[in-house]
């Protein structure tokens, strides 16, 4: 989806009410429209968020995606499994795992994250020791616990001794 015909639609309405206002008006329009095309484009997108959680909301268990690539908003439709489609998953074996086509190794989905308070606080104060944003903090701490060597490797089994408390 292209969002420069909405922008420059905005752009020329503008204009348009600024010429019954006189020259000055639409001098001053012209100067604003250009600096303000980033804010509208990030209020568009942030409205098509917004549009997209809504319908997954009513769409659940299927989804609405909105993503990113090279400045144009694209939507993923994800359709919830009808009665016949859950009928032939249960009788036959998983599917393989599909490799990425084309372009989409890089590809970036939203996903909405309830916090507590304190604990965005944190990660916000983590990300700004390490000189991230709060998303890449957030999404090298995922790939971090999900990497096998970054897991533990096993715990003591049950029974064995075990010490916890301070030392000095």
């Amino acid at each position: 989806m292209d969002l420069t015909t909405y922008v420059d639609n905005l752009r020329h309405q503008l204009a348009v009410a600024a010429e019954a206002s006189g020259e000055d008006a639409r001098a001053l329009a012209e100067r604003l429209t250009a600096p303000m095309d980033s804010a509208v484009r990030l209020t568009l997108l942030d409205a098509l968020s917004a549009a997209a959680d809504e319908i997954t909301r009513d769409l659940a268990p299927g989804s609405v995606d909105l993503r990113l690539r090279g400045g144009s908003p694209d939507f993923v439709v994800t359709l919830p499994p009808s009665d016949e489609d859950a009928h032939v998953e249960a009788s036959s074996e998983p599917a393989p795992p599909q490799a990425p086509q084309d372009g989409d190794e890089g590809a970036m989905t939203r996903i909405n994250l309830r916090l507590p308070e304190h604990l965005k606080v944190q990660i916000e104060a983590a990300a700004n020791r390490d000189g991230l944003s709060a998303n890449a903090w957030l999404v090298r701490a995922a790939t971090a616990a999900l990497e096998p060597s970054s897991r533990p490797t096993r715990r003591a089994p049950r029974g064995a001794q075990r010490y916890t408390g301070w030392v000095r």
